[in-house]
């Protein structure tokens, strides 16, 4: 994970993330950052082809990847002055007068030499000078002259920015100190942080996007703090120590919603992140043919287009209709990932009935292409499983030209024994005129399980 800044809310979707999950933390934290908030997009994961194509095609960074809510040691770091050994006692001691009694002695190459505290300091008289009446005669002056290097505790423990607080902080609690080391990965000076600070490190902000459960959630999320959350699936989700903001509607994308905001707010998006979150609209919508399409998802588009088509775009000469094919294109077919990728690349945990299950899903141009991979897929589903924990995983596999899908299950499941779709001899089911996971597919899950 990389380092998380101080004060910084993030935007992030869920695990997995696909182009709607990307789009709406991106166009949002767009939107909070206009309002004079500190927001950053985040992502819990890696991109999938479709949301990493889009992205260079509209020459976008990918945003901050952020698996993980427990708080580092970045975030209670401070970058003191510094100072190098062979720099005179008096300089450090300038330096400690206004850092609460803390000097860092930092070598030529950044990494650090020693701490000089208050401690070390008296350590360092007690050495120098000790019961010896002719040192006790030292004037102040001499003592101020000699390097400050010989007043520095060189023992001070090192622990990177990146590190998780709680996976050290039996060692912190054992020692006698109240400083210690923060490096960067290789070891270089990043700043000192405190024993009370690690102790009750501040908690992260996150702003969650298309998703509201937890199972999906970035990891350790019960350390952070969740201020808002803007989705459009189901609930199921965690209590929060606060009241927040929470927004769940019935549109087809999350990026339809955001992109409501930005209008309400009398902004337009810039072309590129217009484009972006038109992206996210055709992705959850299959160009805004799936049945999850409201008449708020077709308004957004429209007006997504009017400001990403512009001359000097990326996408100037598009229509709605030319982006959306080339969007779901990127995210299609199955020859060119491994099957290990296809069932992990957009999937979403659930629980019912008592059981916990993962429900994945892939677009494709024909379904022919399941019948060619079908052993390996469903070799990878139960490897996916049973990896995960769960007592079953299921593939749905959408046909994006003919709007149709199969499924295919890691097992039988008896209490599955009631899906309204016939299983063909291969044991998968067959889904005519099934694309949405969310509307069609898991309703009819959940129906089965819970009888």
């Amino acid at each position: 994970m990389t380092g998380t800044k101080h004060n910084a809310i993030y935007v992030v979707g869920h695990v997995n993330p696909d182009t709607d999950s990307i789009a709406a933390a991106m166009g949002y934290a767009w939107l909070l950052q206009d309002q004079g908030q500190n927001a950053i997009a985040a992502r819990a994961g890696h991109l999938n082809p479709q949301t990493t194509w889009v992205l260079t095609h509209l020459g976008i960074e990918q945003p901050t990847l952020l698996t993980d809510a427990s708080p580092r040691f970045a975030a209670i770091t401070h970058r003191l002055n510094i100072a190098s050994p062979e720099h005179p006692l008096r300089e450090v001691w300038a330096i400690a007068n206004r850092t609460e009694g803390v000097a860092p002695i930092v070598d030529n190459e950044g990494k650090p030499f020693g701490l000089v505290t208050g401690v070390s300091l008296f350590d360092f008289l007690s050495r120098t000078i000790g019961s010896h009446p002719r040192r006790e005669e030292m004037r102040i002056g001499e003592l101020m002259d000699m390097p400050g290097r010989e007043a520095a505790d060189t023992t001070v423990p090192q622990f990177q920015a990146n590190t998780r607080i709680r996976d050290v902080l039996n060692r912190i609690l054992r020692e006698e100190r109240t400083e210690f080391w923060v490096v960067n990965e290789t070891g270089r000076y990043m700043g000192i942080c405190r024993h009370r600070e690690a102790l009750n490190p501040p908690r992260m902000q996150l702003i969650l996007v298309d998703h509201n459960e937890p199972g999906q959630a970035v990891g350790s999320i019960d350390e952070a703090d969740v201020i808002e959350i803007v989705d459009h699936h189901r609930l199921g989700n965690h209590s929060t120590r606060t009241p927040i903001r929470f927004s769940v509607d019935i549109v087809g994308s999350t990026s339809t919603l955001i992109t409501e905001r930005i209008n309400d707010s009398g902004l337009s998006a810039p072309p590129e992140l217009a484009g972006l979150l038109l992206a996210g609209i055709m992705s959850d919508t299959l160009i805004l043919t799936s049945p999850t399409t409201t008449p708020r998802d077709q308004e957004a588009a429209e007006r997504l287009a009017r400001w990403a088509f512009v001359v000097g775009s990326p996408l100037a000469g598009e229509t709605v209709q030319s982006f959306g094919e080339k969007v779901i294109s990127a995210g299609t077919g199955l020859a060119t990932r491994t099957p290990e990728d296809v069932v992990s690349a957009d999937l979403k945990l659930y629980e019912a009935a008592g059981l916990n299950f993962g429900v994945a899903q892939v677009e494709v141009t024909s379904l022919v292409e399941l019948d060619e991979f079908h052993d390996l897929l469903k070799d990878a589903l139960i490897k996916l499983r049973d990896s995960k924990g769960l007592n079953f995983a299921v593939l749905m596999v959408t046909d994006v030209v003919r709007g149709s899908s199969r499924l295919l299950l890691t097992s039988d499941v008896p209490e599955l024994g009631g899906l309204p779709y016939p299983k063909l001899p291969d044991g998968t089911y067959r889904m005519p005129g099934a694309v949405s996971r969310k509307k069609q597919l898991l309703p009819a899950l959940l129906s089965a399980l819970e009888g």
